[in-house]
């Protein structure tokens, strides 16, 4: 091999080899023979497709996307709930004192005695000192009117008034406020002011399905009945009943006639079924708002997708989750 100003020879033969570079032509840098054979190979694998992706198995994805709700649904029920509640009865509170303080409290109004206490309306407040509970009472116990807290059931006395007044209360679900009912004793004190006036009632017991009931009131008396489920959270196994006697505070009539029956999904344990309809509403819209997100990711990108999307699928989702927990034992 011999090695001159215009380049470099060698000898031809096998494998790569220096070839020579006119004067004027070279770039500084000896070329390689062998290179242009890397090259093209390199060339040749960017220009490969990559592999196509293996689609989904749609059972996979129709039960991950399931999961993914249904933990939703749980942590909406442990966490969010309660909030709920509390901006209820913040809500409910404000308008009993008003209607207390001008004398237009239920069972009364502006124009007198109620003919009738419409579910919802707020009707007293009840306090246990050995729980640190405060709750405002609402009328009615079917699973939606327990959202806002504790119910009275309508086909009752009010609390303070002759008779047998049940009050039901959620174990776990909007901030369980009756979660620890189970734990009081005899003699507890539970306070109760109404538009009738302020009355307090000791424990008598604690009860469970099957136990006996307690013998009837003799003529003027009043007892109240605290109703929850007992079990573990969020699966309930018993309702439990926590009786409590009028001890301060004269019992009062009742001015307003009461229903003689109340429909079942009032009754201790029961679902809500009306809520079966607002929820064969509420899941074609979720259905919806998830394929306008994945329209305007398509369309706009991802970021304005989930800016504009995400705050309405939180909305539906929450109406979702809100109206199945309706569908579910009222005490829950």
């Amino acid at each position: 091999m011999t090695l001159t100003s215009a380049g470099r020879h060698r000898e031809a033969g096998d494998g790569p080899h220096w070839i020579d570079v006119a004067d004027g032509e070279s770039d500084g840098y000896d070329e390689y023979e062998g290179d242009s054979e890397y090259h093209e190979q390199d060339g040749a694998d960017a220009e490969e497709p990559p592999p196509p992706r293996r689609p989904l198995n749609p059972f996979i994805s129709a039960l991950a996307i399931f999961a993914v709700l249904m933990l939703g649904f749980v942590a909406f029920t442990v966490f969010l709930t309660p909030l709920q509640a509390n901006h209820e009865q913040a809500l409910l509170y404000d308008q009993l004192r008003e209607q207390l303080a001008a004398g237009t409290a239920a069972p009364f109004s502006d124009h007198g005695p109620l003919p009738v206490i419409e579910p919802g309306t707020p009707v007293a407040v009840l306090t246990v000192p050995a729980l640190g509970l405060r709750q405002v009472v609402v009328e009615g116990t079917a699973s939606g009117d327990l959202t806002s807290g504790v119910g009275h059931r309508r086909d009752t006395a009010l609390p303070g008034q002759f008779g047998v007044s049940l009050l039901y209360g959620r174990r776990a679900a909007y901030g369980g406020p009756f979660a620890d009912v189970v734990k009081l004793v005899p003699g507890n004190e539970i306070r109760v002011v109404t538009g009738q006036g302020e009355f307090a009632y000791l424990v008598d017991g604690i009860r469970r399905d099957g136990d006996p009931v307690p013998a009837p009131l003799t003529d003027g008396g009043s007892r109240l009945t605290l109703v929850t489920a007992e079990g573990r959270l969020f699966l309930p196994e018993s309702t439990v009943y926590v009786d409590a006697s009028l001890v301060e505070g004269e019992a009062q009539p009742a001015p307003v006639r009461r229903p003689q029956i109340v429909p079942p999904a009032e009754k201790a344990m029961r679902s809500d079924t009306s809520g079966m309809l607002l929820l064969t509403l509420w899941l074609p819209l979720l259905a919806l708002t998830f394929a306008g997100i994945a329209w305007l990711r398509a369309t706009l990108g991802r970021p304005q997708a989930l800016l504009i999307g995400l705050p309405v699928a939180l909305a539906v989702l929450w109406n979702v989750y809100d109206t199945g927990l309706r569908l579910l034992p009222n005490l829950l």
